[in-house]
Protein backbone atom coordinates (compact mmCIF):
# COMPACT_ATOMS: atom_id res chain seq x y z
CA UNK A 1 0.00 0.00 0.00
CA UNK A 2 1.52 3.35 -0.91
CA UNK A 3 1.08 6.72 0.89
CA UNK A 4 -1.06 8.05 -1.85
CA UNK A 5 -4.14 6.15 -1.44
CA UNK A 6 -7.62 8.08 -1.71
CA UNK A 7 -10.05 8.70 0.84
CA UNK A 8 -12.53 6.09 -1.57
CA UNK A 9 -9.61 3.72 -1.05
CA UNK A 10 -9.42 4.17 2.88
CA UNK A 11 -13.18 3.69 2.89
CA UNK A 12 -13.50 0.76 0.60
CA UNK A 13 -10.64 -0.77 2.55
CA UNK A 14 -12.71 0.30 6.46
CA UNK A 15 -15.44 -1.87 5.01
CA UNK A 16 -13.45 -4.71 4.56
CA UNK A 17 -12.21 -4.15 8.60
CA UNK A 18 -15.57 -4.38 9.65
CA UNK A 19 -16.55 -7.91 7.48
CA UNK A 20 -13.55 -9.33 8.96
CA UNK A 21 -14.51 -8.07 12.48
CA UNK A 22 -18.03 -9.46 11.81
CA UNK A 23 -16.26 -12.49 11.04
CA UNK A 24 -14.00 -12.60 14.08
CA UNK A 25 -17.01 -11.78 16.84
CA UNK A 26 -18.75 -14.58 15.84
CA UNK A 27 -15.89 -16.90 15.67
CA UNK A 28 -15.70 -17.89 11.86
CA UNK A 29 -12.31 -16.22 11.60
CA UNK A 30 -9.39 -15.07 13.96
CA UNK A 31 -8.42 -11.34 15.39
CA UNK A 32 -5.38 -11.67 13.16
CA UNK A 33 -8.03 -11.16 9.90
CA UNK A 34 -9.29 -7.65 11.59
CA UNK A 35 -5.36 -6.71 12.00
CA UNK A 36 -4.75 -7.87 8.42
CA UNK A 37 -7.41 -5.94 7.25
CA UNK A 38 -6.78 -2.79 9.00
CA UNK A 39 -3.06 -2.38 7.54
CA UNK A 40 -5.24 -1.59 4.18
CA UNK A 41 -6.37 1.39 6.39
CA UNK A 42 -3.56 2.75 7.58
CA UNK A 43 -0.27 1.26 7.17
CA UNK A 44 1.68 0.04 10.36
CA UNK A 45 5.11 -1.76 11.23
CA UNK A 46 4.02 -2.88 13.81
CA UNK A 47 0.06 -3.64 15.30
CA UNK A 48 -1.46 -5.23 17.76
CA UNK A 49 -5.01 -5.87 19.13
CA UNK A 50 -5.78 -7.14 23.04
CA UNK A 51 -8.07 -8.18 25.18
CA UNK A 52 -8.20 -6.88 28.82
CA UNK A 53 -8.56 -8.93 31.66
CA UNK A 54 -10.46 -7.49 33.95
CA UNK A 55 -9.58 -10.35 36.75
CA UNK A 56 -5.89 -10.70 36.25
CA UNK A 57 -5.53 -6.94 35.31
CA UNK A 58 -3.26 -7.60 32.37
CA UNK A 59 -4.03 -6.75 28.50
CA UNK A 60 -4.01 -10.53 26.60
CA UNK A 61 -2.61 -10.06 22.56
CA UNK A 62 -5.07 -12.00 20.55
CA UNK A 63 -3.11 -10.65 17.51
CA UNK A 64 -0.14 -8.86 16.77
CA UNK A 65 3.39 -8.29 14.76
CA UNK A 66 5.36 -6.29 18.29
CA UNK A 67 8.49 -7.72 19.69
CA UNK A 68 8.44 -9.86 22.22
CA UNK A 69 9.40 -7.47 24.41
CA UNK A 70 7.15 -4.73 23.58
CA UNK A 71 4.50 -7.22 23.79
CA UNK A 72 5.12 -8.18 27.41
CA UNK A 73 4.84 -4.19 28.02
CA UNK A 74 1.56 -3.60 26.18
CA UNK A 75 0.03 -6.76 28.25
CA UNK A 76 1.47 -6.50 31.46
CA UNK A 77 2.64 -2.52 31.92
CA UNK A 78 0.81 0.03 29.82
CA UNK A 79 -2.37 -0.21 32.04
CA UNK A 80 0.28 1.32 34.45
CA UNK A 81 1.91 3.60 32.11
CA UNK A 82 1.05 7.97 32.46
CA UNK A 83 -0.25 7.81 29.23
CA UNK A 84 -3.07 5.43 29.84
CA UNK A 85 -5.68 7.67 31.68
CA UNK A 86 -5.56 9.80 29.06
CA UNK A 87 -6.08 6.85 26.87
CA UNK A 88 -9.01 5.26 28.56
CA UNK A 89 -10.91 8.33 28.48
CA UNK A 90 -14.28 7.39 26.69
CA UNK A 91 -14.57 10.03 24.81
CA UNK A 92 -11.53 10.23 23.28
CA UNK A 93 -11.71 8.93 19.62
CA UNK A 94 -7.79 7.49 19.47
CA UNK A 95 -4.83 9.15 20.84
CA UNK A 96 -2.30 9.84 17.47
CA UNK A 97 1.81 9.60 18.90
CA UNK A 98 1.91 12.91 17.15
CA UNK A 99 -0.74 14.66 19.04
CA UNK A 100 0.96 13.45 22.86
CA UNK A 101 2.19 16.64 24.61
CA UNK A 102 5.87 16.16 24.88
CA UNK A 103 5.81 16.30 28.77
CA UNK A 104 3.88 13.25 28.85
CA UNK A 105 5.85 11.30 26.40
CA UNK A 106 8.91 12.24 28.40
CA UNK A 107 7.13 10.22 31.70
CA UNK A 108 5.88 7.47 29.48
CA UNK A 109 8.02 4.14 29.94
CA UNK A 110 5.91 3.09 26.98
CA UNK A 111 7.26 5.65 24.34
CA UNK A 112 11.17 6.08 25.75
CA UNK A 113 11.73 2.36 26.60
CA UNK A 114 9.84 0.07 24.18
CA UNK A 115 8.62 2.67 21.25
CA UNK A 116 11.38 4.89 20.55
CA UNK A 117 13.83 2.09 20.29
CA UNK A 118 12.11 0.57 17.68
CA UNK A 119 12.04 4.09 15.40
CA UNK A 120 8.55 4.73 16.10
CA UNK A 121 7.38 8.17 14.85
CA UNK A 122 3.63 8.06 14.60
CA UNK A 123 0.83 5.76 15.20
CA UNK A 124 -2.42 5.35 17.73
CA UNK A 125 -3.26 3.57 20.64
CA UNK A 126 -7.61 3.46 20.36
CA UNK A 127 -8.87 2.14 23.54
CA UNK A 128 -11.86 -0.23 23.04
CA UNK A 129 -15.62 -0.03 24.67
CA UNK A 130 -18.38 -1.96 24.50
CA UNK A 131 -22.01 -1.15 23.91
CA UNK A 132 -22.57 -1.26 27.84
CA UNK A 133 -19.57 1.02 28.31
CA UNK A 134 -17.17 -1.34 29.55
CA UNK A 135 -13.25 -1.34 28.67
CA UNK A 136 -12.70 -4.38 26.58
CA UNK A 137 -9.40 -3.76 25.25
CA UNK A 138 -6.91 -2.27 23.39
CA UNK A 139 -5.51 -1.12 19.25
CA UNK A 140 -2.16 -0.29 18.96
CA UNK A 141 -0.68 0.62 16.17
CA UNK A 142 3.18 1.98 15.04
CA UNK A 143 4.39 2.91 12.23
CA UNK A 144 8.21 4.17 11.15
CA UNK A 145 7.43 6.73 8.89
CA UNK A 146 5.09 10.10 9.56
CA UNK A 147 1.45 9.76 7.99
CA UNK A 148 0.66 12.71 5.77
CA UNK A 149 -1.72 15.78 6.98
CA UNK A 150 -4.73 15.90 6.13
CA UNK A 151 -5.09 11.58 7.39
CA UNK A 152 -8.41 10.28 6.03
CA UNK A 153 -7.23 7.67 8.27
CA UNK A 154 -7.42 8.67 12.06
CA UNK A 155 -11.22 9.33 11.38
CA UNK A 156 -11.83 5.99 9.80
CA UNK A 157 -9.78 4.35 12.91
CA UNK A 158 -12.14 5.74 15.37
CA UNK A 159 -15.16 4.86 13.29
CA UNK A 160 -14.07 1.64 13.10
CA UNK A 161 -13.89 0.96 16.82
CA UNK A 162 -17.25 -0.69 17.72
CA UNK A 163 -16.58 -3.18 15.27
CA UNK A 164 -12.85 -3.57 16.87
CA UNK A 165 -14.67 -3.97 20.48
CA UNK A 166 -17.12 -6.33 19.25
CA UNK A 167 -13.82 -8.43 17.92
CA UNK A 168 -12.09 -8.24 21.01
CA UNK A 169 -14.79 -8.65 23.74
CA UNK A 170 -15.08 -11.19 26.54
CA UNK A 171 -17.83 -12.42 23.44
CA UNK A 172 -15.81 -12.81 20.71
CA UNK A 173 -14.74 -16.28 20.40
CA UNK A 174 -13.61 -18.86 23.01
CA UNK A 175 -11.96 -16.40 26.01
CA UNK A 176 -8.21 -17.20 26.54
CA UNK A 177 -7.13 -20.06 28.30
CA UNK A 178 -6.20 -19.40 31.93
CA UNK A 179 -2.88 -20.45 33.23
CA UNK A 180 -2.18 -22.90 35.99
CA UNK A 181 -1.94 -20.33 38.54
CA UNK A 182 -4.50 -17.95 37.29
CA UNK A 183 -6.98 -19.71 39.79
CA UNK A 184 -10.93 -20.83 38.85
CA UNK A 185 -11.68 -19.98 35.43
CA UNK A 186 -14.44 -17.44 35.10
CA UNK A 187 -16.59 -17.18 31.87
CA UNK A 188 -15.77 -13.36 30.64
CA UNK A 189 -18.67 -13.88 28.20
CA UNK A 190 -21.62 -14.32 31.09
CA UNK A 191 -20.11 -13.41 34.32
CA UNK A 192 -21.27 -15.69 37.21
CA UNK A 193 -23.83 -17.06 34.57
CA UNK A 194 -25.45 -13.94 34.57
CA UNK A 195 -27.90 -13.02 32.23
CA UNK A 196 -27.69 -9.66 29.85
CA UNK A 197 -29.92 -7.73 31.59
CA UNK A 198 -28.57 -8.59 35.15
CA UNK A 199 -25.31 -7.34 34.11
CA UNK A 200 -26.46 -4.30 33.38
CA UNK A 201 -28.11 -3.91 36.76
CA UNK A 202 -25.26 -5.37 38.67
CA UNK A 203 -23.16 -2.64 37.01
CA UNK A 204 -25.24 0.23 38.13
CA UNK A 205 -24.99 -1.06 41.71
CA UNK A 206 -21.23 -0.36 41.66
CA UNK A 207 -22.62 3.46 41.77
CA UNK A 208 -24.53 2.83 44.61
CA UNK A 209 -27.66 3.85 42.70
CA UNK A 210 -31.15 3.02 44.31
CA UNK A 211 -33.45 0.94 42.57
CA UNK A 212 -35.81 3.39 41.14
CA UNK A 213 -32.79 5.28 39.92
CA UNK A 214 -32.05 2.08 38.27
CA UNK A 215 -35.06 1.50 36.65
CA UNK A 216 -35.04 4.85 35.32
CA UNK A 217 -32.24 4.50 33.61
CA UNK A 218 -33.09 1.38 32.27
CA UNK A 219 -36.55 1.86 31.37
CA UNK A 220 -38.08 -1.01 33.68
CA UNK A 221 -40.01 -0.59 37.29
CA UNK A 222 -38.09 -1.11 40.32
CA UNK A 223 -40.05 -3.89 41.68
CA UNK A 224 -37.87 -5.70 38.19
CA UNK A 225 -34.84 -4.18 39.29
CA UNK A 226 -35.59 -5.90 42.76
CA UNK A 227 -36.16 -9.01 41.11
CA UNK A 228 -32.91 -8.90 39.07
CA UNK A 229 -30.67 -8.17 42.16
CA UNK A 230 -32.36 -11.11 44.19
CA UNK A 231 -31.20 -13.12 41.10
CA UNK A 232 -27.86 -11.63 41.21
CA UNK A 233 -27.33 -12.57 44.76
CA UNK A 234 -28.50 -15.97 44.34
CA UNK A 235 -26.39 -16.68 41.20
CA UNK A 236 -23.24 -14.99 43.09
CA UNK A 237 -24.18 -16.26 46.45
CA UNK A 238 -23.40 -12.38 47.82
CA UNK A 239 -24.91 -11.54 50.98
CA UNK A 240 -26.23 -7.95 49.73
CA UNK A 241 -25.87 -5.70 47.11
CA UNK A 242 -22.76 -3.97 48.59
CA UNK A 243 -20.55 -7.26 48.41
CA UNK A 244 -22.40 -7.43 44.82
CA UNK A 245 -21.24 -4.27 43.74
CA UNK A 246 -18.02 -4.90 45.22
CA UNK A 247 -18.03 -8.39 42.80
CA UNK A 248 -18.17 -6.12 40.12
CA UNK A 249 -15.59 -3.92 40.66
CA UNK A 250 -13.54 -6.69 40.90
CA UNK A 251 -14.81 -7.91 37.42
CA UNK A 252 -14.20 -4.62 35.96
CA UNK A 253 -17.50 -4.17 34.95
CA UNK A 254 -19.14 -0.93 34.68
CA UNK A 255 -22.29 0.99 33.94
CA UNK A 256 -23.04 2.92 30.43
CA UNK A 257 -22.04 6.83 31.37
CA UNK A 258 -25.42 7.81 28.96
Amino acid sequence: MTAERSTTDILDAAVHVREAARSATCGATGVDTVLAALSEVVEYDHASLTRWDPLRRRHTTLAGSYPDDATAYIETRLHDDPMFPVLRSPARGGLWLRDVPGQLLAASPGFQDVLRPLGIEDGVAQCLFAADGRYVGMLNVSTRRPRRTPDPARAVVTLLTEALAAAVGPCAGPPPEESATAGPAVDARRPGGLSPRELQVLAELTLGRTNREIAERLYITPRTVGTHIEHILAKLDLPNRAAAAARAVAWGIEPSSR
